[in-house]
């Protein structure tokens, strides 16, 4: 029921954000395969080759990262880290940089990894954080990553 009610969602957001022309910006080269129905091609996620979303997306000075999540053994502390790392790659690449995130969403499996979640998060976006929104997500955060973020980013 719930991978049911997550792949209709996926491809509603694909759909809207195919009308929108949100998937056309992404600068990631190559194609990547990630399970049997879903691959990347220039940053854009298909399943089955429906576009569901772009990994960046730009529009009128901003960027728009997809949720980065950490897909390996190891504890809040070393996804969190992997994930800010991971973050700070994909926007400079993008053209900007940690210190011009202006909102961050962070969804955690489990909200017990608050506290350890914030110890490595403090200090990562320079002296003026981003606004945070911080979710303890229902079921897990998919992947089995124990932490994800998206964000919003000024050019």
């Amino acid at each position: 029921m719930i991978n049911e009610r997550r792949n209709v969602l996926k491809k509603l957001f694909a759909s809207v954000a195919g009308i929108a022309g949100l998937n056309a910006v992404a600068k990631a080269a190559g194609t990547v395969t990630r399970s049997n129905t879903e691959k990347i091609v220039n940053g854009v996620v298909y399943d089955q080759e429906v576009p569901l979303f772009s990994s960046v997306t730009k529009h009128n000075g901003l960027v728009f990262l997809a949720g980065i999540g950490a897909h390996f053994e190891g504890d809040i502390k070393a996804h969190t880290d992997h994930v800010l790392k991971e973050m700070e790659a994909q926007l400079k690449k993008a053209g900007t940089s940690m210190d011009k995130v202006l909102k961050v969403s962070v969804f955690l499996h489990d909200l017990n990894d608050y506290k350890a979640m914030n110890e490595v998060f403090r200090g990562r976006f320079g002296a003026n954080p981003p606004v945070r929104t911080t979710v303890a997500v229902y079921g897990g955060v998919p992947g089995d990553s124990l932490v994800e973020m998206d964000c919003i980013a000024a050019q």
